[in-house]
């Protein structure tokens, strides 16, 4: 397996589009504090899979081990587990998607925001 396949590649790819995600979450003219809870969850759970760097065979049962540790938010740490597991799945299997996570996630939303 290739660095750019271990789970801890991916979620280092994942963090930069994320910040897509929070220009358009900031433009939205709707209470977007859900919106901010769950992209703080996600960025949190992807930046200890960075550190953490588990192995591609186990990312599964690591993602499930911080889900336990997570007690009563549980529920929202779950839901941005299956998101990333789901991700790093697809950055696997459709190169069109990996590749554009390895070249940094360009994104008009994230060129607007200034």
């Amino acid at each position: 397996m290739t660095e750019a396949q271990r789970p801890s590649s991916v979620c280092r790819e994942l963090l930069a589009a994320l910040e897509a995600s929070e220009g358009r979450r900031k433009r939205r003219k709707r209470d977007t504090t859900p919106d901010a809870i769950g992209l703080a969850i996600k960025r949190d759970l992807l930046d200890r899979a960075v550190a953490a760097d588990p192995d591609p065979d186990a990312f599964e049962a690591w993602l499930l081990e911080q889900c336990a540790a997570a007690g009563p938010a549980e529920g929202g740490m779950r839901a941005m587990a299956l998101s990333i597991f789901e991700e790093w799945r697809l950055a696997l299997a459709a190169g069109s998607f990996g590749d554009w996570l390895a070249q940094g996630a360009p994104s008009d939303d994230a060129s607007r925001e200034t």
